[in-house]
């Protein structure tokens, strides 16, 4: 691929979030979005935890002769600024202001509902004046041209239900300046500010009809049913050996022969149909590097590219995993089987062994941290600064993609619709999305519903990875301009923290379900999980005494050295049953990490990465196989597991229980972490059959057994 002019000059910079206009030439510069967090840093040395830390909004009044935005009153510490109407701004609490405590906006999730805002800039006789901003999806390449009356300049726009806005005033085509009228600003990645709104709510309101209500507008499959399976290929079945082709490092981060022909073969055998599984997570299929590379954080091992994450060749597939031909063999056998196939797209960097790199350096952040410094995430750079993020490269030889330049950007996502329209894929899982300038998701968005979902009639799935605790940081990407969810790692901490660690209490799990269930948006499709690759194997969370202390804790400590094995007895595979009950009866696409449903050992990468166990498996394994393939069953009869609405009975140190209702339809979900047998109460009176057991129980109180579960349905 020629690549285009680079960017060498800027007149001025702008912008947040997705874009900025440069002044020369019509470039565009993207940046990084203005919420305001601070982090923790992760056990292993990426990225970890994080609370957000919200900015209070400064105070505001309008008069006559400021220029900028019109405002009415003062804003709320909490929310921001009030538009004209007298519009509450209270941070997301929907304020009722009409007469006798009636709402007047139409009937609409939170998602569609908009609020009229009216911008202003007084008249010095400018050509033309526009607002530019992330409060549309073409909002800092088209803005919204502002009239005059000879005297002050003005717009009205319908701007996003409870969203923080970050805008620009465009002043004659060429210059971007901060409104001058709103002191709260946000730093705009490169010097400059951007001017922020907090999230508005009002009353009455409007209702977009192009914002989808749901998962997708289009398609036969409803990806809120979605049961997701990740097979990490290299580790999940030898269907072919002739491409086994190890590159000498130490066997655990060695390629150890998975492909996609031993995949296939499962397919066929009907092992995701027996458990439940209906769709597919494979590793990146595109052609890694068999350069051998030291791991991240200190880690002083070598490793081989067997994940999949060191893209070098980006339009060959990975030899090691086989040819595309038995990569489409390999969907097309999924499909017959209906079972929908999602890969891993990683986009934030390459080899530096790769022909991109050498042939295009420009398109990359140089390794220079301004100081003197390396700009490694975690040495030199941040992890979790919102610029350096996106610039800092993950070790010495993975070069950072700059996504500001267009070249870059429009090659990365030319690729990415590449993969989909050779392969039929169904959707991507999109790694390390914070660490992506907005922009690049909201190209591959916009092409995928222009050029794919109009040929297949289905819609496409697209869930992101962001290794992070701050929800509100999570919840920025989730929109129908971007991504239709987010892997839920607060959710995920929690569970194992109250319920597999037994730390807590089970009311602290009910609280913060309470406040999560819909926080992400009604029409988000999030990912559910209790194990991935990134952390220690669930199993040893749920153990009698727990390897590791904290939720988060990446298990390095036992990933070379004093691995564990298999836990004895029944006792941890009883917990995290207990755990996958709650996982798999409630809403999202819930993830299923290869191996967990039998409760596979290992620490801390590489160790949570063993290969399959398929035969030998001890009565715990079997036990906890039962449990989940007989709760995917009962997620597949009953719909309100997967679209009801959830509601707390009640809760205590080791209990809880609740019920998800929905279109006459209810189930209750009982849950007792304690080891010993529990009366749980809060249900209605009268008799029960326990779908996981066939027990006939009468509430309203019920016995749970110890490190147990109960699905019960009213006879």
């Amino acid at each position: 691929m020629t690549p285009t002019r680079a960017l060498t000059s800027l007149a001025c910079l702008s912008l947040v979030n997705v874009l900025v206009g440069a002044c020369t030439g019509g470039e565009m510069l993207s940046t990084t979005t203005g919420t305001d967090t601070s982090y923790e840093p992760s056990e292993s040395g990426g990225p970890g935890s994080a609370s957000a830390s919200a900015s209070a909004s400064a105070t505001v009044t309008a008069t006559d002769t400021t220029p900028g935005t019109t405002l009415t009153g003062d804003t709320d510490p909490t929310g921001g600024p009030e538009p004209t109407g007298g519009v509450e701004t209270t941070g997301g609490s929907e304020t009722e202001t009409s007469g006798g405590g009636e709402t007047d906006g139409p009937m609409c999730e939170d998602a569609l509902k908009r609020c009229d805002y009216e911008f202003t800039y007084p008249d010095n006789g400018e050509i033309s004046v526009e607002v530019m901003g992330d409060y549309a999806d073409d909002g800092w390449t088209n803005g919204r041209a502002m009239e005059t009356d000879g005297r002050q300049w003005s717009v009205s726009i319908d701007l996003p239900w409870d969203t923080q806005v970050q805008y620009k005033l465009r002043i004659n085509g060429d210059m971007w300046i901060p409104d001058p009228g709103n002191p709260n600003t946000v730093d705009d990645g490169f010097g400059g500010f951007n001017s922020l709104l907090e999230g508005l709510t009002c009353d009455p309101w409007t209702c977009d009809p192009e914002v989808p209500d749901g998962p997708g507008p289009i398609g036969t499959f409803d990806w809120r049913d979605s049961v997701i399976y990740f097979v990490f290929v290299d580790r999940f079945n030898n269907g072919d050996e002739s491409n086994d082709d190890p590159i000498g490092v130490e066997f655990e981060a060695d390629w150890q022969g998975g492909d996609w022909a031993g995949i296939t073969a499962k397919i066929e055998e009907d092992y995701f149909g027996e458990l439940g599984i209906n769709t597919l997570w494979l590793s990146v299929p595109m052609d890694n590097t068999n350069e051998s590379g030291l791991g991240l954080g200190g880690d002083t091992h070598e490793y081989s590219a067997y994940h999949g994450y060191w893209p070098q060749n980006f339009e060959t597939t990975e030899e090691h995993f086989g040819t595309m031909e038995e990569l489409k063999a390999l969907i097309d056998a999924a499909h017959a089987k209906e079972l929908k196939v999602i890969v891993d797209y990683a986009m934030n960097h390459v080899h530096s062994s790769s022909s991109v790199f050498a042939d295009n350096p420009d398109w990359f952040w140089a390794n220079d941290n301004g100081n003197g410094g390396n700009c490694i995430c975690g040495d030199g750079c941040s992890w979790d600064d919102n610029v350096e993020a996106k610039k800092c490269w993950f070790t010495g030889y993975l070069p950072d993609f700059n996504f500001t330049k267009k070249e870059a950007r429009d090659f990365s996502v030319d690729n990415a619709i590449w993969w989909i329209e050779q392969t039929g894929i169904d959707g991507f899982r999109l790694d390390a999305v914070k660490h992506i300038e907005d922009q690049w998701m909201l190209d591959l968005r916009a092409r995928v519903n222009a050029e794919i979902e109009p040929v297949t009639e289905e819609h496409f799935y697209m869930v992101g990875e962001t290794y992070t605790g701050d929800r509100n940081l999570i919840k920025y990407y989730v929109k129908p301009t971007m991504l239709d969810g987010q892997f839920d790692f607060p959710l995920r901490m929690k569970v194992a923290e109250n319920l597999i660690m037994r730390q807590g209490t089970m009311s602290d799990l009910a609280g913060f379900m309470d406040g999560n269930d819909d926080f992400y948006g009604g029409w988000s499709v999030m990912s559910t999980f209790i194990g991935n690759h990134d952390i220690p194997r669930v199993i040893h969370l749920a153990e009698d005494t727990p390897l590791w202390g904290s939720p988060w804790d990446g298990g390095k400590d036992k990933s070379w050295e004093g691995t564990p094995g298999l836990p004895a007895g029944m006792s941890a595979f009883e917990r995290m049953a207990t755990g996958f009950t709650l996982l798999l009866t409630t809403p999202g696409a819930p993830l299923i990490y290869y191996g967990d449903e039998i409760g596979l050992p290992g620490a801390g990468d590489p160790d949570n990465r063993r290969f399959m166990q398929w035969d030998g498996y001890s009565g715990g394994q079997e036990y906890l196989f039962d449990h989940v393939a007989r709760l995917l069953e009962l997620r597949a009869k009953y719909e309100v597991t997967r679209r009801g609405t959830r509601k707390g009975l009640s809760a205590n140190t080791d209990t809880m229980a609740f019920e998800m209702s929905g279109d006459g339809e209810s189930l209750f979900v009982v849950l007792n972490r304690g080891d010993s047998p529990a009366s749980v109460g809060g249900l209605p009176g009268g008799s029960y059959t326990d779908e996981l057991t066939g027990d006939q129980i009468e509430g309203p109180s019920v016995m749970v057994p110890a490190r147990g579960s109960r699905v019960l349905v009213a006879n």
